[in-house]
Order: C-alpha cells, then sequence, then structure tokens
C-alpha cells in the first residue's frame, strides 16, 4: 500500500462513536491528530466533551440488558467475525497505525496480528464463564457461584499499542457481556474510531461499544468514573495517572484493572547463549521502538560477556534504518510526539553528565520529525535518573553485575514490577532467579511474553489484576454466590 494516506480509507470515522453512529462533539470541537514523521496535521477529530461522555454511557446503558441476556454462542460469533474483519484489513490497519503513531510497519503488522488474536480467544472464553456448585460444610445447603457481567466499563487505552489495548479490553468484556465507552489516547483517536466501524460490522449492537475520542481526557474520563451506572474502569498507561484514577474510582467503589508503568531489568549471565541474548535483547528493546511498557529499560549483564555483549548490541542497533514508520524499508520509527522525544534526550544525556559511555546512538538525528538515534550507553552509574524511569524509547543502558545475589538486589530495586527477562542455560538457575523477580511476568531466555492467551500484568506499582487468558475475562465478572436448599 504505497504512499498510503488517509483518503484510501473511506469509511474511517472522524466523529465520536456514540450508540452505533458516528456524531460531533456536542460543542463542535475538533482536536488534531499529527504525523510524527514531520510533526504536521493529519486531520482533525471530534474532540468529546463531558456531556459527551454521559451520552456515551446513557447509551452502553441502554444496550447493557439485551447484551447480557445474549446468549454466549452468540457474542462469541460476534467477537469472531471481528476477529476475521481485522484480519482482512490487517494492511489498512497496520499503515493507519504507522501514520499517527509513527511505529514502523513491521511493527504495526505484528500489532494486528497481536490485537486480532483478543477477538479470537475471547470468541473462544465466551462460552466458558464456569461458575461451581458444592455442598455446604454443614450438610445444611448447597453454595452455588454463577457469573455476572460487572456492568458498563470504561476502557482507557495508551497511544504505543492502539489497536491491541483496545481489543486486549473489549475482548473480554464483550465475551462476559459487558457494555462499554473506550476513551482511546488522543494521540492516537483514529484506529480506536476504525476499530468501532469494524465492530459494528461484525454485528456488535449498537450502544454495546461506544467510542469518545478527546483532548480533556481527565475531566471526561472523571464525569463517567463518578456516575453510578458504571462499575468498571480498565487503564492502562503510567502510574502516575493510574494513581489519579484510583483515587478517582474509589469515590463510587469502581471495580479496577490497572496496567501500569513498567522499568524492566534484562539479565544476562555469563553463562548465556549471547546469540539469544542478542536477539531476545532486540526484541524486548526495540519492539515498538523501544515504546513499550514491557519494554527492557534496565540490561544487567555479568561481568565476563558485558564487553562482548556491549558490543554486539550496539552493532545491531546501530544498523537499524531510521525513517518513517510507514515507509516499507523502516526499523525504527519516530517517537509519538515531542514530549516523549524531549524526555528521551534529557534521559540520555543525564546519564552520559553521570558517566555513562556511548556505545552508538545518543543524540536526536538532525531532521524534522521525533526520531531519537537507538541508542547503547555503556557503564551506567547506579544512581543514574534513566535506571529510575521508563525510558519509552531506543535507548539501551547497561550495567555490569557479578554474582546471582547481586543481579536479583538489582533488578529487584524498581517500584515497578511488570516483567523481566533472564539470559542463561543453566536451567536451575533460570528458575530460581525468575521466581525471584518481584514481576507479574518472567521471560525466561524469550525477549517476547505477550500472549493473549497468557495472564499479563504487574505487581507493586506496575498495576491490578490481569489481561489475557482466562483471567482477563473474570475481571469483567462478578461472582454471584446463591445458598440453595433443595
Amino acid at each position: 500500500m504505497a504512499d498510503f494516506t488517509l483518503d484510501k480509507i473511506t469509511d474511517l470515522p472522524v466523529d465520536l462513536f456514540i450508540g452505533g453512529a458516528a456524531v460531533p462533539a456536542s460543542d463542535g470541537g475538533r482536536f488534531d491528530v499529527l504525523d510524527p514523521a514531520t510533526g504536521e496535521v493529519l486531520t482533525t477529530v471530534a474532540n468529546g466533551t463531558v456531556d459527551d461522555a454521559t451520552k456515551a454511557v446513557d447509551a452502553a446503558e441502554a444496550a447493557a440488558a439485551d447484551w447480557a441476556a445474549t446468549a454466549p454462542r452468540e457474542r462469541a460469533e460476534v467477537l469472531r467475525r471481528a476477529f476475521e474483519l481485522m484480519t482482512s484489513r490487517a494492511d489498512e490497519l497496520a499503515h493507519l497505525m504507522s501514520l499517527e503513531n509513527g511505529k514502523a510497519l513491521v511493527d504495526a503488522r505484528g500489532e494486528v496480528a497481536y490485537a486480532a488474536e483478543f477477538f479470537r480467544w475471547y470468541a473462544e472464553e465466551a462460552v466458558r464463564a464456569e461458575g461451581s456448585i458444592m455442598t455446604a460444610p454443614s450438610g445444611a445447603n448447597r453454595i452455588m457461584v454463577v457469573r455476572q457481567p460487572v456492568g458498563i466499563a470504561v476502557l482507557v487505552t495508551p497511544w504505543n499499542f492502539p489497536a491491541a489495548m483496545a481489543t486486549r479490553k473489549i475482548g473480554p468484556a464483550l465475551a462476559a457481556g459487558s457494555t462499554v465507552v473506550l476513551k482511546p489516547a488522543s494521540d492516537t483517536p483514529l484506529t480506536a474510531l476504525l476499530m468501532a466501524k469494524i465492530l459494528d460490522d461484525a454485528g456488535v449492537p449498537a450502544g454495546v461499544v461506544n467510542v469518545l475520542p478527546a483532548r480533556r481526557s481527565g475531566e471526561v474520563v472523571s464525569v463517567m468514573l463518578h456516575d453510578p451506572r458504571v462499575r468498571k474502569l480498565s487503564f492502562t498507561g503510567s502510574t502516575e495517572v493510574g494513581r489519579i484514577l484510583l483515587k478517582e474510582a474509589a469515590d463510587q467503589v469502581v471495580n479496577c484493572s490497572m496496567e501500569l508503568g513498567g522499568n524492566a531489568p534484562f539479565l544476562v549471565f555469563d553463562d548465556a547463549d549471547l546469540d539469544a541474548a542478542i536477539e531476545g535483547a532486540m526484541i524486548a528493546k526495540m519492539r515498538n521502538g523501544g515504546e513499550a511498557c514491557t519494554a527492557a529499560n534496565r540490561f544487567f549483564v555479568q561481568a565476563g560477556v558485558a564487553e562482548e555483549f556491549s558490543r554486539r548490541l550496539a552493532d545491531r542497533m546501530a544498523a537499524m534504518r531510521v525513517g518513517p514508520g510507514t515507509d516499507e524499508d523502516t526499523q525504527v520509527g519516530p517517537l509519538v510526539n515531542e514530549d516523549t522525544v524531549g524526555k528521551v534526550d534529557d534521559l540520555v544525556r543525564g546519564a552520559v553528565d553521570a558517566g555513562s559511555r556511548v556505545v552508538t546512538g545518543g543524540s536526536r538525528p538532525d531532521r524534522a520529525g521525533f526520531y531519537f538515534e537507538p541508542t547503547v550507553l555503556a557503564d551506567v552509574p547506579a544512581t543514574a535518573a534513566i535506571l529510575r524511569e521508563e525510558i519509552f524509547g531506543p535507548v539501551a543502558p547497561i550495567v555490569t553485575f557479578t554474582d546471582e545475589a547481586e543481579a536479583i538486589r538489582l533488578a529487584n530495586d524498581t517500584e515497578f514490577g511488570l516483567v523481566s527477562y533472564v539470559y542463561t542455560r543453566d536451567l536451575a538457575r533460570g528458575l530460581r532467579v525468575s521466581e525471584a523477580m518481584e514481576s507479574g511476568m518472567v521471560g525466561l531466555n524469550r525477549g517476547l511474553v505477550s500472549d493473549p492467551a497468557a495472564p499479563f500484568g504487574g505487581t507493586k506499582q506496575s498495576g491490578l489484576g490481569r489481561e489475557g487468558g482466562h483471567e482477563g475475562m473474570l475481571d469483567y465478572l462478578e461472582s454471584q454466590y446463591i445458598a440453595v436448599t433443595w
């Protein structure tokens, strides 16, 4: 799809999607969507208001009873059709994401395939909301447990995976029989709006899925969280914003799932297969240009292989082709906006000032757009801010360690606990260190952990709850206990 432009998608909504229809914002407001490769305006999108947020909840409420009563098999068939439609429009979706997000087409195509799998997986899970029955220990009655839809769910998604983060929430919510209002990131609303059209074409009834783009994110999410009809919040984003939303949700005691920030350690022991470790590092670090909560953020390499690992990783990263995401030969696209590339630049400069050595990269290239060079830093001091914050860019800081105990201590020295990566040929050590990681997920000799069939989520300040797997649907169901005698 050479020279892709938005006009090649004839059915792309650029208004709010409420009650099964594209509608303008109640005040007529719109906001710009930028191309990160150039900084230029792609198009404008309706800017939802607090009144629009209430209308979206109204639509979700109007559809809730019928959708909850819809047979699980019928809900499953709708999700299956959504999977098939996404798959048939994969190239279109990939180009759209590259255009509004900046990610390289190879990453965008991977995301479309991953995102569609959530619809297929939850099409299969929709018929498996099992309950239980047992005799009370006293013998006086039966304990029957059934699963009920949690109710109207507000879904807040980030810009880095605009398709996958939407399907990872919409899929289980619809499978469970809940209706939703999706608030997509304002940097990447177009993918979410096209997803709404695809779901509509798949047969999702009007009002079951509503999409509310808005620049005034805090206001529109707050008004929904304070609406007593809303019973669920699922948020993916920064820990800082997650804390704010948890406080807001407490006012109405809203059920919360939180997939928050990460600071993933990547441990390489002396006995690791270095070929496999380098390949895993390239995936864990450079997938989506480093703009992922699962991205390897801190590399801890044992002293015996630290120099070779640093050199080989730098060679691989230096060879990556940087350019607009929509170019077929691009391997690293621009970051999403000026604030993001500015933060990455500040973190790298701070690390260098603190004594880190630049092995490759280290700066913004002299070109239009929000680019940063693939960068490897060695000899990074433990006090550097780059080891404390999510980088969200193509930068790999490397720290040397001496023994297993030190590696575990360094890896766990963070408030975050989303994912960890461990490379070693010693299976006993690998499992021992994996269990010692204070994180919800571990990639053992693997640079990729995300899978729709697996429970995705973190510990500590990386979140609450799990997405994906069977557990992902349980987050949209309430257990109801019925005491019965017969």
